[in-house]
């Protein structure tokens, strides 16, 4: 049972890498993302210190 489950957790992690890539399909694509996101953040640590 336990390389069956581990069969499952390793399709999904690919599946789930795949999809994130596909998502961004060059280095400054990935890179404007994680800018995006640092953003999202900053904004909302601003107004929960407000």
């Amino acid at each position: 049972m336990k390389v069956r489950k581990s069969g499952y957790v390793a399709f999904i992690t690919l599946v789930f890498g795949f999809s994130l890539l596909s998502g961004c399909a060059t280095v400054e694509g990935i890179g404007e993302d994680v800018q995006s996101a640092g953003a999202g953040i900053e904004e909302a640590a601003e107004e929960a210190s407000n």
